[in-house]
């Protein structure tokens, strides 16, 4: 059994520059549909960076 480093499975591999890179596209559920955030107009844009996510169960004990 042979094992391989990080580095050497790795080293394989090309180096991408942006310019060959694919953009990772976000979509997010507005008024029950799925857009790309990409579509939203700036303000809209802005608000949904600004999200706060949260759990329940940290801000709300058992009850």
């Amino acid at each position: 059994m042979i094992h391989e480093t990080r580095t050497e499975r790795f080293a394989s591999h090309p180096e991408l520059d942006d310019a060959e890179r694919q953009p990772c596209e976000i979509w997010t559920r507005v008024m029950g549909y799925h857009r790309p955030v990409a579509s939203f107009n700036r303000g809209k844009q802005g608000e949904f960076y600004e999200r706060q996510y949260f759990r329940e169960t940290a801000c709300c004990g058992k009850v």
